[in-house]
């Protein structure tokens, strides 16, 4: 399977153990990933909150890119770039006179034929493939699956998975050896668009988040955002600050989990820069199985 690739902004720079783990995992699961050339940013953080077409012209560019390349399916793993791709792509395809006026600001042909895939909906997709290459799986960790607000959401947009109740990363921590949880708030918005505007809210909204996957007894968190990661994963301390004792959650990304499910180094996948200390998960997660425990029983002949 060869896709067109856009990492975004994120993936070159904090968010690099996603970049890291989603490489590791590509050559097993027989991925080749393509980074685009000449790709820009897909305006994410403010232009769909500044100016309409250009949120949407901004990620059309990489579509229109994707399409001169040869690509018919570009994976954009941050949920944020995900959003931002596919609804442009979503929109232009039912407004034709949009199309004609974003092509017209490229200046490029464009006929916006490209699919956007995320990392959720790849990896599901995957799963068998994720059960056969399985080396050293997760030995039953329990895993929680948060996919925040943009994975999913709006339905028409991303289409793949229930905006309420989504499975597709639990399909996938299942596939690699993992339990997840189930939990209430692995659809809430962790507050990323406010990460530096509102610290504050966005503290509160990230300790409800992990006071609830831990109440279910979760020992990790997946993500699919490098949003959510840094809101979830670099604010921990601060949202423990007011707790008898810190919240110690490790956050990892899908990548990374099925990394792990399928035997790859720890350092591999970037699991050694993480804020909250992965050690322990990965230990337990990567534990050899314990023998079966032998009987005292005579063994009884079959006649």
């Amino acid at each position: 399977m060869r896709l067109g690739y856009f990492p975004g902004c994120s993936l070159h720079a904090t968010a690099r153990e996603c970049e890291e783990s989603l490489r590791a995992i590509a050559a097993p699961l027989g991925v080749e990933l393509v980074e685009l050339d000449d790709w820009a940013c897909c305006g994410a953080t403010s232009a769909h909150a500044t100016n309409h077409l250009l949120s949407v012209a901004l990620p059309a560019r990489t579509l229109a890119l994707a399409e001169q390349q040869g690509f018919d399916t570009v994976l954009a793993p941050c949920a944020a770039c995900y959003a931002r791709l596919a609804s442009a792509r979503h929109e232009l395809a039912r407004d034709r006179s949009a199309l004609e006026r974003v092509a017209a600001i490229l200046e490029r042909p464009f006929t916006n034929a490209v699919k956007v895939v995320s990392i959720a909906e790849l990896l599901r997709d995957l799963t068998p493939r994720i059960r056969e290459q399985a080396r050293r799986p997760l030995g039953g960790a329990r895993v929680a699956a948060y996919y925040g607000c943009l994975l999913v959401r709006p339905t028409e947009v991303s289409g793949f998975d229930d905006a309420e109740q989504p499975s597709s990363m639990e399909t996938v921590i299942t596939a690699a050896g993992g339990t997840p949880v189930e939990w209430r708030r692995k659809v809430d918005c962790c507050g990323a668009g406010f990460s530096l505007s509102r610290t504050g809210s966005v503290i509160r909204l990230g300790r409800a988040i992990l006071e609830d996957a831990k109440k279910a007894g979760a020992e990790a968190i997946a993500v699919g955002c490098p949003m959510c990661h840094s809101n979830l994963d670099l604010r921990q301390k601060a949202m423990s600050r007011t707790m008898p004792e810190p919240l110690g959650l490790p956050i990892l990304y899908l990548s990374q989990v099925v990394g792990l499910g399928l035997g790859l180094e720890p350092s591999s996948l970037g699991l050694g820069r993480h804020f909250v200390g992965t050690g322990r998960f990965v230990e337990k997660a990567t534990a050899p199985p314990a023998p079966a425990a032998k009987s005292d029983e005579p063994r009884k002949e079959v006649a």
